[in-house]
């Protein structure tokens, strides 16, 4: 069974993206695509979002202390560096592994030596003390 399509901007009322639903304070709740929307572009496939009704949507989970807890700990680990271990008030960049001011510095793995740069080693997130793996861009 195909779903209907409309263009950009021509969707009928009681139907919303997902962003829509959360903005709304909603969520899909199971419920399958009511309709799509596409939104043309030039010399590529068209934009398609999925549209649901909103007259089907249930409300959105609430937050508990538990899952608080846990994006908190989530949230440190991605902004403490490896190699200082501090927290460096952003999320690390993946393609240095560490801090700015860590990767600046000359005794770190993305300094520059005489034959080119070296590449960064990837380290995994919030773990003290893990051992380091090339990165698959340097082999």
């Amino acid at each position: 069974m195909a779903v209907p399509t409309y263009r950009w901007r021509l969707a009928p009322d009681g139907l919303a993206t997902r962003r829509q639903l959360r903005a709304m304070g909603l969520r899909p709740g199971g419920q399958d695509v009511a309709a799509e929307l596409q939104r043309p572009r030039r010399r590529r496939d068209p934009l398609v979002a999925y549209l649901y009704r909103i007259d089907q949507a249930k409300p959105v989970r609430p937050m508990t202390p538990a899952r608080t807890a846990a994006l908190d700990a989530a949230m440190r680990a991605r902004r403490t560096c490896p190699e200082c271990r501090t927290d460096a008030g952003y999320c690390i960049p993946r393609s240095l592994g560490m801090c700015v001011p860590c990767s600046d510095s000359p005794s770190s793995p993305v300094w520059r030596t005489p034959d080119g740069p070296v590449q960064p080693q990837v380290r995994p997130y919030g773990v003290p003390g893990a051992e380091v793996r090339p990165s698959a861009a340097g082999t």
